[in-house]
């Protein structure tokens, strides 16, 4: 298990690259902002506060690639079940955190998925000021510009 990656693998790297032409910038392999939980994100959008995880069809009991190991069944079988179990939990806690949860099987197409995250980012995010806008006056600043000559 220790040569398996944690981050940077072919499904997940896809996503990002996806996502990274899609103008959309994120954290990787970023802690979840959750006190108390010691659990990683593949991806974090920070101000609108969304999490993205690409969960691998063994490790995470896909319902339609996710295959039962038949060497060590009984280490194996309880051990991808805890993994399912951590991973609703986790959505549980992001949610009541009021952050956003998108999960993306590595089966999926890169392009399809990062669609689907940025709507979620998009949605979520705060809108952006218009350009040149800068802070509005105050009446007495704008007054003493207009009596120094300037408008």
């Amino acid at each position: 298990m220790r040569s398996q990656r944690r981050a940077g693998t072919g499904p997940e790297l896809a996503l990002r690259q996806a996502l990274w032409r899609r103008g959309l910038r994120y954290r990787v392999d970023a802690a979840v902002p959750v006190p108390g939980v010691r659990r990683r994100a593949d991806l974090l959008f920070s101000g609108p506060r969304v999490a993205v995880f690409v969960d691998g069809c063994f490790w995470h009991a896909c319902p339609e690639h996710g295959t039962a190991p038949r060497a060590n069944a009984w280490y194996w079988g309880p051990k991808l079940v805890r993994n399912a179990e951590r991973d609703r939990d986790t959505d549980r806690r992001l949610a009541e955190a009021g952050w956003a949860v998108v999960r993306v099987w590595e089966h999926e197409d890169a392009d399809a998925a990062a669609a689907v995250v940025e709507a979620v980012v998009r949605g979520r995010a705060k809108p952006a000021r218009g350009r040149g806008a800068g802070p509005t006056r105050s009446p007495t600043a704008a007054g003493l510009g207009e009596a120094l000559g300037r408008s």
